[in-house]
């Protein structure tokens, strides 16, 4: 490709590559870590970009860096590299100023002087008039926190689907108001654990402050508190009880869309008053700020200023660890291929699939009956028959597998074994036949191999099926399990 002058041009076209390697099912990474990133020059090959915080940095090098390392090479040419302008936190406020930010490169190390980078202006410079009742003097009153002790972090299972948000969770509970996640939004579809995670941000919290005021509450009893108050004519002291608070939790914001205007103001002064004196603020909800649709426009510009992260449907992996762990808690054991059954067949969120849980244990419990993977099959089958199952590329990698009596990570192994290569092969083929994922994605998970591998597979497993009869029959019986 012909190299652009233009750093911007040449950003978007490192962005188009990136994008397709992560494929949709990943498009929440892409938003998260790759859309933020502001290229600020080009020059001699070292494409120099800007990101929010340290901790965007290391993300990015810790679970990105070969992705970028291979995109800035194949843009700029083998001398391409990449260099990272990092913005500092900083309580400076109302008018301009200009901190020193190293730089280093992507992947590796550069002795790069510091550069002067001018800090925007605006973040956190709204006003708020003084509260006579948050005058020093005015002595705290014992607040109950609201906090659960079943939802804390050792019991919250971490994968590649929650990873960004319990790391930032972990680092908002040590050191609450400091850090640059502020707010710390978490947002995702039901059931992926968000209550779980922000009563387990208080925790721990609670664990290493002791003297911090923390208050887990709910959008709606927070609409209903401001209500009440508004009808006893105590409006003053709603606000001030909020304003005491160190670390508040508010829960599913997204019911207060399209209602709750004054509520929503009400927010929008305390949000400012605690922000502007470092304390902690943690928001959930079922979207990102960008699609929350119906919220006041400057409380969702408030919501932006600091850390958005994700949960996502858990991974296989995730799942088997999240029944394992449910297991464990309650004293039971169970044979592993039945977890394994039940953690492939229920990929939608965490809730449904300890429902599934709880319903095949009741079964058993109920009726007498030992638990096998008989009873299990027979039991989901009841329990997803009125939904659609989602076809990921685990679900066929176990498909497959199951079909040939292979062991899942036999797929993953480096071995040369005909039976391995054939299935690993039916695997990619399946795969990209079956889901919207990449050609690198798939790679990524049938041995990390590239999109290259995927395609001679895809064409080696089309040529069979024509010339070969008993691998016709094989692709034909494995195809119909998908339907069942």
């Amino acid at each position: 490709m012909k190299i652009e002058s233009d750093y911007q041009k040449v950003w978007a076209s490192c962005l188009e590559i990136i994008k397709d390697n992560l494929g949709k099912e990943n498009e929440n990474q892409f938003k998260t870590w790759f859309e933020p990133i502001v290229p600020v020059e080009l020059r001699d090959s070292i494409l120099t970009i800007q990101v929010p915080s340290q901790f965007f940095y290391e993300w990015l090098e810790t679970n990105f860096m070969e992705l970028l390392k291979r995109t800035i090479r194949e843009i700029l040419g083998p001398q391409g590299m990449l260099k990272y302008s990092i913005l500092v936190d900083t309580s400076i406020v109302g008018k301009p100023v200009t901190v020193r930010i190293p730089s280093t490169g992507g992947g590796q190390n550069t002795q790069n002087a510091p550069r002067d980078v001018p800090f925007p202006t605006g973040v956190g410079s709204s006003r708020v008039p003084i509260n006579p009742f948050a005058l020093p003097g005015i002595k705290k009153v014992k607040v109950y926190s609201q906090l659960r002790d079943t939802y804390s972090l050792d019991n919250f299972v971490e994968g590649e689907c929650n990873r960004l948000a319990r790391s930032a969770g972990f680092a908002v509970a040590e050191r609450p108001g400091t850090t640059a996640y502020n707010p710390l939004l978490l947002h995702g579809g039901v059931g992926l654990g968000k209550t779980h995670l922000a009563n387990a941000i208080g925790l721990k919290t609670k664990e290493f402050h002791p003297e911090k005021t923390v208050l887990y509450v709910t959008s709606e009893q927070f609409m209903q508190q401001y209500a009440e108050a508004g009808r006893n004519n105590t409006i003053n002291d709603f606000v001030h009880y909020y304003e005491m608070i160190d670390v508040l939790i508010v829960d599913d914001i997204q019911f207060w869309a399209h209602k709750a205007a004054k509520t929503q103001e009400a927010f929008f002064h305390i949000f400012n008053h605690l922000h502007q004196r470092n304390n902690q603020i943690i928001i959930t909800s079922d979207k990102s700020p960008s699609e929350l649709v119906g919220l006041e426009p400057r409380l969702i510009s408030r919501l932006k200023w600091g850390l958005s992260a994700d949960l996502q449907a858990p991974d296989v992996e995730t799942r088997i660890a999240i029944l394992k762990q449910k297991l464990h808690n309650d004293g039971i054991e169970m044979p592993y291929d039945v977890i394994e059954y039940i953690a492939y067949s229920i990929n939608t969120n965490v809730r449904e699939l300890e429902g599934a849980l709880v319903s095949l244990m009741a079964q058993s419990s109920l009726n007498r009956k030992q638990i096998t993977l008989d009873l299990a099959k027979q039991m989901i089958d009841k329990f997803v028959k009125n939904s659609e199952r989602d076809i990921t590329i685990d679900y066929i990698q176990k498909i497959v597998c199951d079909y040939f009596s292979l062991p899942v990570d036999s797929i993953q192994s480096r071995t040369r074994k005909r039976e391995i290569v054939q299935a690993r092969q039916l695997a990619m083929y399946f795969a990209k036949k079956l889901t919207k994922s990449s050609l690198a994605t798939i790679g990524m998970q049938c041995g990390n191999k590239d999109h290259a591998t995927v395609l001679h597979a895809c064409k080696t497993v089309a040529n069979l099926a024509e010339t070969d009869k008993t691998f016709r029959y094989y692709v034909e019986e494995i195809e119909k399990r998908f339907k069942d």
